[in-house]
């Protein structure tokens, strides 16, 4: 784990986190931002998994969790990850196109388990991270990258989980965030920061979630748990009640940060799987 954490790619894949912790500060899901062809192209990928998912059905099955359609799913994204990346990457950096794809196949859930966690997200963020760095994404893209990109990957995840129900990977239960995400949460407590009225009590009263959840991704993630959770707020997620008597939106975000590094990036169960590669390599960080 110090390799990890040493390791350029440590280093550039944080840096890329807090890049768009920044670049979304203050700012809502409806705000005016410039989306490039490269975007485009990066959701009409996600939309192609997203109609895969009408298109394979769940089986009738004994078991109630982890729907056996998922590995049918997987199988022909499996095959086809490659030709998607390479949609959205231009013929002359075609080289990059096979270690891309790798986390692609990483981001959207375990196979064999039938299940998905922050290490799976992890993949999807270090997806988007590798296409900054071949130059397919550009700094003007950044909002676009967490409102446009991101979002619509947290739908299709969230389809995936509900259609096939997938089961939290290494899920702490009441203990955890949340069982699935992660990092909506951290970009989603920057876009609230300095918010007029919306305060971090206010993400635990469902009229306020009701009618901003359009506008915050923090609030729409409350919203997907309420939604797949019965039970009282506090008993079911337990981590979340403590963060919303925190006073302000900076606090949570800081806090959040310090605790992903601590819960899923330094945790081996999450990193074990991380791939290393030329666009972000174990080796130790080089100083300029």
């Amino acid at each position: 784990m110090g390799k990890w954490k040493r390791s350029q790619a440590y280093a550039d894949y944080i840096g890329f986190i807090l890049t768009l912790n920044e670049g979304v500060k203050g700012k809502k899901l409806t705000f005016e931002y410039k989306v490039s062809e490269a975007i485009e192209k990066l959701v009409a990928l996600l939309n192609t998994l997203d109609r895969w998912i009408d298109e394979t059905p769940p089986v009738d099955q004994p078991s109630r969790f982890g729907n056996k359609a998922y590995r049918t799913w997987y199988a022909k994204l499996d095959e086809e990850a490659e030709n998607l990346v390479a949609t959205v990457v231009p013929t002359h950096l075609a080289a990059a196109v096979p270690e891309v794809a790798v986390y692609l196949k990483e981001s959207v859930g375990n196979s064999t388990r039938i299940d998905y966690g922050t290490g799976h997200e992890a993949a999807f963020a270090a997806f988007l991270c590798c296409l900054c760095k071949i130059g397919v994404l550009r700094v003007d893209d950044q909002v676009a990258i967490v409102f446009k990109v991101f979002n619509r990957y947290l739908e299709v995840m969230r389809k995936l989980q509900k259609t096939y129900r997938m089961e939290p990977a290494g899920s702490q239960g009441v203990w955890g965030l949340d069982d699935f995400q992660f990092l909506p949460f951290i970009w989603g407590s920057s876009q609230l920061i300095d918010h007029p009225y919306l305060e971090p009590r206010h993400f635990v009263d469902e009229k306020a979630v009701n009618e901003n959840h359009k506008d915050y991704m923090f609030l729409e993630c409350i919203l997907f748990i309420t939604e797949m959770k019965t039970g009282p707020f506090a008993e079911h997620s337990n981590q979340l009640w403590n963060i919303s008597a925190v006073p302000s939106w900076s606090k949570v975000n800081q806090g959040l940060i310090r605790m992903y590094k601590a819960e899923c990036l330094e945790k081996f169960p999450v990193i074990q799987h991380f791939k290393f590669g030329s666009l972000l390599p174990i080796h130790p960080v080089t100083s300029c």
